[in-house]
């Protein structure tokens, strides 16, 4: 659906790629409309455990190419970034993404519907939206006073400060923070990790980690309604005798 966003599979992960370095990655409507084709196909799939998100060169993304969303017209909630909002904030599909260079605005809001994130060391982020007289987007307003409570939320969103992959960590923004020269390593071996468990486990905890917080007796029977479907498959059981025999 666009030519500068690759779609790859291998070994039960796909892998969504931006492959526009000429404009560091800036995403359009018809990027943000393969990347939703993409997480929708793998979610449907019960053999893909992973989506990866990555991007090609020095810069992970710039954020939104603003001269396409002007030659789109007005925006609408059904234009393509915001279905792919919906759709990457409700996958049950574990979502992984890659970080270097540079994360601006949504390339760093992206980030906050991503279930684990590796940054290349010295990356640098930013969320501008008040400086260019717009308001946070893709949830952020919420998920960044979440992660990091509102007295730095609102540094980075009301200030717009500019913050690099250590203060990442700390913010717990991201997961872990490596060299350059190691990211890709790094997020691979993550990416087999998770190809080696069971999809349907992995699927269905990620659903009740992302479940509204309730009183904790309601929670217990809600896990234990999934803990009852697993344990009565023949995966799950499959792997209870092995273990059983060791």
């Amino acid at each position: 659906m666009s030519e500068f966003v690759t779609i790859s599979e291998a070994n039960n992960v796909v892998r969504v790629h931006l492959n526009r370095p000429q404009k560091r990655n800036a995403l359009t409507q018809d990027m943000y409309a393969a990347m939703t084709q993409a997480l929708q196909d793998a979610e449907a799939r019960d053999d893909i455990a992973a989506v990866v998100f990555s991007g090609e060169g020095d810069l992970f993304c710039a954020g939104n190419d603003l001269g396409d969303f002007l030659k789109h017209g007005e925006l609408k909630s059904d234009s393509p970034v915001f279905q792919f909002l919906q759709t990457i904030s409700s996958v049950n599909v574990t979502v992984v993404a890659a970080v270097q260079g540079a994360a601006v605005g949504i390339g760093t809001t992206i980030l906050l519907h991503c279930d684990l994130v590796y940054a290349a060391e010295g990356t640098q982020f930013v969320m501008p939206f008040v400086d260019m007289g717009l308001v946070p987007e893709a949830g952020s307003s919420q998920l960044i006073s979440a992660l990091c409570g509102h007295a730095k939320a609102a540094e980075l969103l009301l200030l717009a400060e500019q913050f690099d992959a250590a203060k990442a960590y700390e913010l717990n923004l991201v997961n872990k923070v490596v060299p350059a020269a190691e990211l890709a390593a790094t997020v691979q071996a993550v990416a087999d990790k998770l190809a080696a468990k069971p999809v349907r486990s992995l699927r269905l905890s990620k659903k009740l980690m992302k479940t509204q917080p309730e009183p904790i007796n309601d929670r217990i029977q809600r896990e234990l309604v999934d803990f009852l479907q697993v344990l009565a498959s023949p995966e799950t059981q499959a792997i209870i005798a092995a273990k059983a025999k060791r």
